[in-house]
This record gives structure tokens, C-alpha cells and sequence, in this order.
């Protein structure tokens, strides 16, 4: 007689959006943006089902931008469209997180499979039958595309959709057809967590690359560091905090990068971008005879117009897919490993005093440049040049800063941070409004973090392109300190060309109403209009409005006159003029 196996019990179900969205609170995801649509209704359901809450947007692209911006904050961020419109309105968005490395799972409510077998007319389809077509748009701009259209299959898609979404630090495109909504699959693998680590570097590579990079240092009588945005991306920071911390070498970061260094330490230089740069950390960082680049990003904005000085026979570049020690390439040694142990070796070096010796330059180095830019307020138009530099002294610890593309974004450069601030910027992409959203997302996800300060700095021009989303804090109870730069339109447009040509222009809002305009309560904000430098002193010194515990929105009409400018900005602007003609 032939015994039986025994018993495995009852094997546990679930249904498919509940497995998705209980995954993503595995990793991390506790809040989920976007807008109902009648393809992503029932699945919109799961969200509370699973124990994450839901946000819910003006619209999709205000939403993928929200995404992105929780993602900076909390690592990863999720938003949930609708077929065909509602995908399409967001594309813009999930675009700039691909371009600039921000992982984003991005989940679209399809027709059911019947509808797509037999190709049936319905309304948010192109009225062909190709039920692919949208889907076919996204691939290069996802570093995964899943359509769960089979059960068997949908567990194992939704798990390497997170996972690369995760090592890759991009959006992933994830297809949840209605029907397929309420299948049941076997839930048992959520009881094993997903593994997003790294793949450790070969032991053998990674050894023979750190002793190289050592012997670099060992030569070297004057290494600088230059940090990027992909140390940040590629959850690289803490390997690149220790290293600079340990070697005491002086350590710059890109205008992507800030952010990334903790710039209270003494051997903290400044921002490095080319001819951008100021003039002092320009001289300082170019004098190098041997450069540690970690996670560059060379785009244009980010090197003031490609005009970086790295030459290849003194560059080591640290990457996530590998590191390049001037000519010589080994790719498969990720940065990480490589800067941990390359931190862990450092005492062999016995430099120490020498690389300490440049704490005293760069103090130097960073009392000079504050000295060019004047430090008393007074009764005068605010200025880019005194507001930027004055503004570190009001920031505190921890805080979120987050700049849009344009006047801010620049200025910030100007800006020394305290110990861990998080700058949130689109240098790369550029899309106008993204502050916005942006903020919305991390000042959330800031809040579920227990951080305290998320402060947002756009233009008057770029606020016009997002404002729906300050009803989207305001009913979700977030709590940002914002200041709108009101100087009469698109200043860097203008400085681009149409100085005082009437495209560049944008209608006058009264814009300090605008909360009270978008549902706010007048208990649950404060609103403000500075003109002068004397007003912002008195605005800084305001303890409800610098206060780290309030729960109200803050909102400022910061006036600036229509025709100023970050110095940077107008040194970029003659590069990008050039390459326009």
C-alpha cells in the first residue's frame, strides 16, 4: 500500500491588488497616489484593504510628481492611473523619474481580457483594438513593464516589477486588467520578504580595485571628491558619508548632488560645477591632482554648460554598474562595496594630517565666498544674491528643501545646509511645476517619517503650471512652508532670450489667498507677503512661522525684482544660448 504524502494544509489565498499593494507596504509604501478612474476602481479598494491610505490627486501629472517626490524621501513612491488618459497625463512625470533615477511603481487600471481579446471599441482607447499601444510608449522610460494578465504568472511579475524597480532606482510599469483584480493567487510568499540587496561585487575585483584606488591616494598630493546624484540614488550615501568623514579629503558636491555631503564637516568645499562655480571652490577643486568622482551625472545644468575639468588621467569614477580608474575600466564592481572597504583601508594610508591640512583652506574657502554677498539687510528689494546666502543661517537640521527648476534651483547653490538636509531638485529633466507635486509627496511622506520641515521654493510662473495640488495639502492635512517667488513671470526663459518679450510674462495672482481659496481653513494657515530684506529678517525670526512643531501651512509671496538673477544662472544661460543657435 502506497502511503500518502502529507498534508501541506490549506494553502492561503489572495486576491492580486491586495498582494500588490501589501508588497509594497513591505518595501516601504505606506501612502499611494493618483486618481480614480473607472479601469482602477475596485483595485483603489485594496489600498485600505492592505493598510496604506490614499491620496488622491487634482490630476496625473500632479500625481506623478507627488510619486517622485515621496520617493526622494521615502525611498519609493507608487501611483495608481487609469488606461490610456490617465497613463498618458502622467507620462511626463514617470519620464523625469527615469531620467533622474527615482524609483516610482507606476500601476494602470486595464479593461478586462475579454475586452482586449476581442478588441472592443472602448472609450480611452485610440479606437483600433490595440490594447498594447500605451504600454509600448512607457518601455523606454520603465526599467520593467509587467502586464498581469495571467494568475499563475502574477505574483512572480509583481515581485521582479518591485525589485528592479528597487536595484535599478527607476519607475516600473505595472498593467492590472479589471477582471484580474479579485483573482486569488497563493499568498504564501508574503510571508518572505523581498530581497532587494545588491549582489555582492566579486570578492577578487572589488579587492583589486580598492588597492588600486589606494595607490592612487598614496601618489596623490592634493585628491578631491566630487559627490553626485547617483550616490544618492543608489543608496550609496552612508559608504559616501564614512569615506569622507574618514579621510578627511576635501569633498565637493554637483548641483544634483547637494545634499549628499553633510555640509558641517570641515573638508565640505562647496558645489562644483565648471565655470559655474564660484570662483574660489573653481580654483580649489580644479588644483586637484586626482579626483574621486561618485555617482556623476555630467548633464548639462549639472556641469554649467559641459564646462567640468576632468580630465580622464586624474578622474576615478565611482558608478553603480562599476568603477573607472583613469583609462582603466571594471565594470560589475559597484560603488558601495568598493567605498566600504576602500573607507575600512584608509588607516594604511597614514595621511591623515596631510589631507586635515586643507580643513583650514576650505574655511577659508567658505568665509570668502560669504563675503561676497552682503550679509546686512535693510529696507532694499530682496535680492538672489543676499536671499540665498542668507538663507542657511534660517534652516535647520533635517529639514526637506525643494526647488523648482528655474531662479531656486540655482540659488540654492548658494546656500550652506546643515547637518541632514535633503535637497530635492529636477535638474536633469526640468519639467516646470514639478516643485509643486513634488512637495506634496515628500512633505507626506516627510510626515509618516516623523521629519519635521518641508520647505518648497518655485516661481510664480511654475506655481501657475501645479497649484491644484496645495488643495491636495490642504486636505491631507500637510503642513509646508512655501515661498513663491513673485518676480513677474519666466525669469530664466527671459534670460534665455525675450527679455521683455510678453510669452515670458504670466498673469499676477494674488497668491497668498490662494490657501484660503483652496479650502483652507484660517486656523490651519498662515500667510505672508515680504518686500524688502528687512521683511525677510523679520519673517525668520517669526517663532510660529520657523516653528518645527506646528501643524499649519505656511505660505509666502516672496517679491523679487523681475529682471534678478542667481549669478550662476546668467553664466549657464550664455552656454545654453550658444548651443541654441
Amino acid at each position: 500500500m502506497i502511503e500518502e504524502p502529507p498534508s501541506q494544509g490549506p494553502i492561503d489565498e489572495v486576491a492580486v491588488a491586495e498582494y500588490l499593494f501589501k508588497r509594497l507596504g513591505q518595501i516601504g509604501v505606506r501612502s499611494i497616489h493618483g486618481i480614480p478612474g473607472d479601469y482602477n476602481l475596485v483595485a483603489i479598494d485594496y489600498i485600505l484593504k492592505s493598510g496604506l491610505s490614499w491620496v488622491g490627486n487634482c490630476n496625473e501629472l500632479n500625481a506623478g510628481y507627488a510619486a517622485d517626490g515621496y520617493a526622494r524621501v521615502n525611498g519609493v513612491g507608487a501611483l495608481v492611473t487609469t488606461f490610456g488618459v490617465g497613463e498618458l497625463s502622467a507620462l511626463n512625470a514617470i519620464a523625469g523619474s527615469y531620467s533622474e533615477y527615482v524609483p516610482v511603481v507606476h500601476i494602470v487600471g486595464y479593461p478586462s481580457r475579454a475586452a482586449q481579446k476581442d478588441r472592443l471599441l472602448l472609450h480611452h482607447t485610440l479606437g483600433d483594438g490595440d490594447y498594447e499601444v500605451f504600454s509600448e510608449m512607457f518601455k523606454p522610460i520603465s526599467c520593467a513593464v509587467s502586464r498581469l494578465n495571467d494568475p499563475e504568472e502574477a505574483a512572480a511579475l509583481i515581485d521582479n516589477a518591485i525589485r528592479e524597480c528597487i536595484c535599478q532606482s527607476r519607475p516600473v510599469y505595472i498593467g492590472l486588467p479589471s477582471d484580474m483584480v479579485t483573482k486569488k493567487i497563493n499568498a504564501n510568499q508574503l510571508k518572505v520578504s523581498p530581497d532587494l540587496s545588491y549582489p555582492p561585487n566579486d570578492p577578487e575585483k572589488e579587492e583589486y580595485v580598492v588597492d588600486a584606488v589606494l595607490e592612487c591616494l598614496r601618489k596623490a598630493r592634493s585628491p578631491a571628491i566630487l559627490v553626485d546624484a547617483c550616490a544618492i540614488r543608489h543608496r550609496a550615501v552612508q559608504e559616501t558619508h564614512e569615506f569622507i568623514s574618514e579621510s578627511g579629503i576635501p569633498a565637493f558636491v554637483s548641483p544634483m548632488g547637494k545634499g549628499a555631503i553633510d555640509e558641517t564637516l570641515p573638508n565640505y568645499g562647496g558645489v562644483y560645477a565648471g565655470s559655474g562655480s564660484n570662483k574660489g571652490v573653481q580654483e580649489c577643486f580644479e588644483s586637484a591632482d586626482l579626483v574621486i568622482s561618485i555617482g556623476a551625472i555630467q548633464s548639462d545644468l549639472n556641469t554649467a554648460g559641459f564646462t567640468y575639468r576632468l580630465p580622464a588621467l586624474k578622474c576615478i569614477e565611482f558608478h553603480s554598474y562599476g568603477v573607472k580608474i583613469r583609462h582603466s575600466e571594471h565594470p560589475g564592481v559597484r560603488m558601495n562595496g568598493v567605498l566600504a572597504k576602500l573607507t575600512r583601508k584608509l588607516s594604511s594610508l597614514n595621511r591623515a594630517s596631510d589631507f586635515e591640512k586643507t580643513a583650514v583652506q576650505l574655511n577659508e574657502l567658505q568665509t570668502t565666498s560669504q563675503l561676497d554677498h552682503p550679509q546686512t539687510a535693510s529696507r532694499s528689494p530682496i535680492s538672489q544674491a543676499w536671499f540665498w546666502s542668507r538663507l542657511g543661517q534660517w534652516l535647520k537640521p533635517n529639514d526637506i528643501v525643494i526647488t523648482e527648476s528655474g531662479t531656486s534651483s540655482f540659488g540654492i547653490w548658494e546656500t550652506r545646509f546643515p547637518k541632514g538636509v535633503t535637497a530635492i531638485s529636477q535638474v536633469l529633466w526640468g519639467s516646470i511645476g514639478y516643485a509643486t507635486g513634488a512637495c506634496q509627496g515628500a512633505t507626506l511622506a516627510a510626515q509618516e517619517l516623523g521629519i519635521r520641515r518641508t520647505i518648497l521654493f518655485t516661481g510664480d510662473g511654475s506655481l501657475q503650471l501645479a497649484v491644484q495640488e496645495l488643495s491636495t495639502m490642504i486636505r491631507n492635512k500637510l503642513n509646508p512652508i512655501i515661498f513663491v517667488l513673485c518676480n513677474d513671470g519666466y525669469t530664466t526663459e527671459r534670460l534665455v532670450h525675450g527679455m521683455e518679450a510678453t510669452y515670458n510674462d504670466v498673469q499676477e495672482w494674488r497668491y497668498k489667498d490662494l490657501p484660503l481659496t483652496f479650502g483652507g481653513r484660517q486656523d490651519e494657515v498662515l500667510t505672508y507677503r515680504v518686500e524688502t530684506e528687512d521683511d525677510v529678517e523679520e519673517l525668520f525670526q517669526d517663532e510660529e512661522f520657523g516653528d518645527v512643531d506646528t501643524k499649519k501651512l505656511r505660505f509666502v509671496e516672496l517679491v523679487m525684482l523681475w529682471d534678478d538673477a542667481p549669478k550662476v544662472l546668467k553664466k549657464i544661460v550664455k552656454s545654453v544660448e550658444r548651443r541654441n543657435a
